[in-house]
């Protein structure tokens, strides 16, 4: 068993005032028998209120408002999680059997809407790879496992080329790009094969660095198996998520497990920055962070980008969508 201290920090420094900023986070990570949140801070400059709730995922949701005039936007996250290892199940149905009650899923109002694939032109394509790697002679998680290690073994892990826009074309004809392409390419072929699948956000936690994704939020895949429930299965480093893999959100996609999107009118000018600091059992007892729910202040950022002024949408919410998004590359780019 593993515990891990947290912190993700959100700043944004704009050029000029803006004001009507409207925002919500998923910054609440998960519990249940594998996860135990023993601490959580959330502070947001201004101090507003947080109005939480549960969404279709049974994702916690945070929305807050600044309303008045501001030029910095900081929202400081701090968690403290006991996270239980995970060993890989072994299912008493027999391989078949496992077929066919996932063939049933469909019809299950949980799990169906995790079966179905968006439209998208490589579709044959990928359904060719995906006939020449699946085994329906072996198990379900035996295949996703074969999936998951292609991707590993074929894609390549690089930050910059892709971004939250990037779809699966764009992500299949680059054949790189980071953990949240990664998983959306391995969403894709698991649901090619009726393996139900769901997009999972939250953060990766080295102990020396040798893990890929870390600095940021990270995202893997969860899969559903009969008589079990979800596991989760990192294609970034081909690996069963277990006690180095903190959840926030589950989803169809990362647009359903966003941490930080919003909205807010004024000049689009502004400066990001993303933190995110974990220590563990191994370094906390030496760690400089010793006032670690307290401290809000951006240390070393591990993402920064800017927006660049446009006029056509200065004072107004023409645009918002394209607010939105730069508002959601932060927690991805880096992944």
């Amino acid at each position: 068993m593993a515990t891990y201290k947290i912190k993700h920090i959100t700043e944004y420094q704009y050029a000029e005032s803006v004001y009507d900023s409207i925002n919500q986070i998923m910054l609440y990570p998960i519990q249940d028998a594998f996860q135990k949140v023993k601490q959580t801070s959330i502070k947001i400059t201004g101090n507003p209120e947080v109005d939480t709730f549960k969404d279709k995922f049974n994702n916690k949701l945070g929305i807050f408002s600044l309303l008045e005039s501001h030029q910095t936007l900081n929202i400081s996250s701090c968690i403290e999680v006991e996270v239980s290892p995970v060993s890989e199940p072994k299912l008493s149905l027999s391989v078949q059997d496992q077929w066919e009650d996932l063939q049933k899923k469909d019809q299950d109002p949980l799990v169906k809407e995790f079966l179905v694939n968006e439209d998208f032109k490589a579709q044959a394509e990928i359904q060719v790879l995906v006939d020449s790697l699946s085994n329906l002679s072996l198990s379900p998680l035996e295949n996703a496992k074969v999936f998951s290690a292609y991707i590993y073994n074929n894609f390549t892990y690089r930050q910059g080329v892709t971004s939250v826009e990037s779809e699966v074309d764009e992500i299949w004809q680059l054949k790189a790009g980071v953990c949240q392409d990664f998983a959306h390419i391995l969403l894709v072929m698991l649901r090619s094969i009726q393996i139900p699948s769901r997009y999972v956000s939250g953060y990766i936690c080295p102990l020396n660095h040798e893990l890929r994704g870390e600095g940021a939020t990270h995202a893997w895949v969860e899969i559903y198996l009969p008589t079990y429930g979800w596991i989760g299965l990192d294609p970034t480093n081909d690996c069963i998520a277990s006690d180095r893999h903190v959840r926030l959100a589950v989803g169809r996609y990362f647009k359903d497990c966003t941490p930080v999107k919003g909205i807010f009118k004024g000049g689009s000018e502004h400066r990001l920055a993303v933190s995110v600091i974990v220590e563990n059992n191994e370094n906390s007892k030496d760690s400089i962070h010793h006032n670690f729910f307290n401290d809000t202040k951006m240390e070393t950022p591990a993402f920064v980008s800017f927006a660049e002024k446009n006029s056509a949408v200065d004072n107004s919410y023409q645009l918002h969508k394209q607010k939105q998004i730069q508002m959601q590359q932060q927690q991805q780019q880096q992944m």
